[in-house]
């Protein structure tokens, strides 16, 4: 019996050793030659060898393999053969596997179900993953088994059932990191991040994952104070982090454009040994940041230090460059990029045509996208098309943007009709505005932006029946309009925000006086008020008091306020610039001696000198 035991350690340990089928053969034959082929222990080793090899299929070899076994009462054989069917399918024979196993009085182990899970789980078959688990419940002995909870969590949690997956978690009487922190990731890829914040507070002991789960999970939904505050508990936690972590609050960092983060951050990637360009993830992620900072000069110095560059970075640079109107700069990177082994992807392609469009580089971008295809194996999407119509449409071509549109392989999506509503009102043609926000209204019924756009072309157009009727779809919709708000950057780097009308800052009075010295040192030089930039039907008077507390300008008093004389001004801005505040920045540029930038929500604006880096086109 030793003997015995000894020859069966020994055929399996060749048995790990093979890679190949011919070795799974010779194996086989000397399994045989010493009479092991009833082994259940061994044919099963010999199983999981054979089910592992790509090519081989499972209802020849294998299957045939397992058939040859008289009295097949090993739970862990008839789990093998599941397991691959699982992994590789149909599902359906690994179901009837099982179903013969359970016909045989054979009991399942916690494998057989973590396999049946997992194969549920990438079908997405949410009632068949439930059937399952009342087998769990039926047979017994598998509520405390923590691997077999885990991948039913994961499977439910796959099939978008995140109400069965919390309340198998709520059940089971012991849990892991793995059950914690797939359970948080579910809820961050849902927005949830209330409830992940609740799970997270209440995990014993959080290690990298779940803390940068956390961390990337409030970059992703749009809260990155959110994301520092779980970041700088991570470092004091003593957490070690690694480029992942940083990704994710760098990501936050650049959502915030302050140049004081930009700073803490890239130390805190030199400290941990990530900087000076040694990684290609943060190095990316850092050419972002510096981006959205408005310092577009740092981004390309990280750019040059970086030992290896891939897609992203290539991607990154060029949309930096694009966002900051360096059109002729993105261009060219672009096809430096294309001399090199990188290949652009759609993000390249999104970068280049955004160049094209703030420098109304139509033939440029024209033949860039008739080509992006054929040459660089990129298929257009709606991106690209959204891209394109906002190109033709800003250069005044709004027939053919239309025209381009309406001839699109797939359905135009939001971002489509958006950017040519938005080229209407550049343009003030309130005929393809009707178009455009058609489509939108019923992709995005509840998006005001839309509403306000088309009003406001109508407005502009002087048809004030228009401007009454989408007026009155508002409120019958009971939508509001998002107030127009603005960050700027003071000296110590805090962070100060506006809104339009704002009476609540603390130095408001002051800040007011240096807006009317400031409007009044213009006037000198022939500024006269944009009226046509207020798009209600009220006197003159009132629109010149309603331009004047637009949020730009009360940041934009601020920073000459807070500042040193010299110094750049940052602003950030959650609405596209309005015409009459772009005039009193280039302006304010050419008086005050200063250069501001600001970041609206389509790109950035560099006035310096009485003039602005978009070229009066945007």
């Amino acid at each position: 019996m030793v003997v015995q035991r000894v020859l069966e350690w020994e055929v399996v340990r060749i048995v790990d050793a093979c890679t190949t089928l011919n070795h799974a053969k010779q194996v086989h034959a000397h399994i045989y030659r010493h009479n092991l082929h009833q082994c259940s222990y061994v044919i099963t080793k010999l199983l999981r060898l054979l089910t592992a090899l790509p090519h081989l299929p499972l209802h020849s070899y294998p299957l045939l393999l397992f058939s040859q076994i008289h009295t097949p009462n090993n739970p862990f054989l008839w789990t093998a053969l599941i397991r691959a069917y699982a992994l590789r399918g149909p599902l359906s024979d690994s179901l009837q596997l099982y179903s013969s196993m359970r016909k045989r009085r054979v009991a399942p182990v916690s494998f057989t179900f973590s396999a049946l899970f997992s194969a549920c789980a990438a079908a997405k078959d949410a009632p068949l993953g439930a059937q399952l688990h009342a087998q769990t419940l039926l047979l017994g002995g598998f509520a405390s088994d923590l691997y077999v909870n885990n991948t039913m969590i994961d499977m439910y949690v796959k099939c978008g059932d995140l109400h069965s997956a919390r309340k198998v978690f709520d059940e089971i009487p012991l849990r892991d990191a793995i059950s914690w922190t797939s359970l948080i990731v579910a809820y961050i890829k849902r927005g949830d991040m209330e409830a992940a914040r609740d799970l997270f507070d209440g995990l014993p002991v959080k290690d990298i994952v779940a803390w940068t789960s956390m961390v990337t999970g409030y970059a992703q939904n749009a809260m990155p104070k959110n994301a520092l505050e779980v970041f700088r508990g991570m470092c004091d936690a003593g957490v070690e982090i690694d480029e992942v972590t940083l990704v994710g609050v760098i990501s936050a960092c650049a959502q915030l454009g302050a140049s004081r983060y930009a700073i803490w951050v890239r130390d805190i990637a030199d400290s941990s040994g990530f900087g000076g360009g040694s990684s290609v993830l943060v190095g990316s992620a850092l050419i972002d940041l510096y981006s959205k900072c408005g310092n577009v000069g740092e981004a390309y110095d990280v750019f040059k230090g970086m030992r290896e560059r891939n897609v992203f970075s290539y991607s990154s640079m060029i949309v930096g460059f694009a966002i900051h109107g360096l059109a002729r700069a993105a261009i060219k990177l672009f096809y430096d990029m294309l001399e090199t082994e990188v290949k652009p992807n759609h993000v390249t392609f999104v970068g280049v045509f955004t160049a094209c469009s703030h420098a109304g580089l139509v033939d440029q971008g024209q033949k860039l996208f008739a080509t992006m295809e054929k040459c660089y194996g990129v298929a257009p999407t709606g991106e690209h098309y959204a891209c394109m119509a906002d190109l033709l449409g800003r250069a005044g071509h709004l027939e053919k943007a239309l025209r381009l549109v309406e001839a699109m392989p797939m359905e135009p999506n939001g971002a489509v009709w958006g950017a040519l509503l938005g080229a209407s009102h550049i343009h003030g043609n309130p005929d393809v505005a009707e178009i455009a926000s058609r489509h939108l209204f019923e992709l995005e019924p509840d998006n005001i932006g839309n509403y306000l756009l088309l009003a406001n072309t109508y407005a502009t157009a002087g048809r004030w029946e228009g401007v009454s009727r989408v007026r009155k779809l508002m409120r019958e919709k009971k939508l509001k309009k998002n107030p127009g708000c603005s960050w700027v950057e003071a000296k110590n780097g805090m962070i100060h925000e506006f809104v339009a009308g704002d009476v609540q800052h603390p130095e408001i009075n002051e800040i007011k006086k240096e807006l009317n010295d400031l409007l009044e040192r213009l006037k000198d030089i022939g500024y006269q008020p944009n009226l046509g930039a207020v798009p209600y039907g009220i006197d003159d008077e009132e629109k010149r008091l309603l331009l004047m507390n637009h949020s730009e300008k009360l940041a934009l008093a601020f920073g000459l306020l807070s500042t040193d004389a010299g110094s750049t001004i940052k602003i950030m801005k959650n609405l596209r610039i309005c015409v009459d505040c772009h005039i009193v920045f280039c302006g304010a540029s050419k008086v005050t001696g200063r250069k501001v930038v600001v970041r609206d929500n389509t790109r950035f604006h560099h006035f310096l000198n009485g003039a602005c880096s978009c070229s009066n086109f945007w």
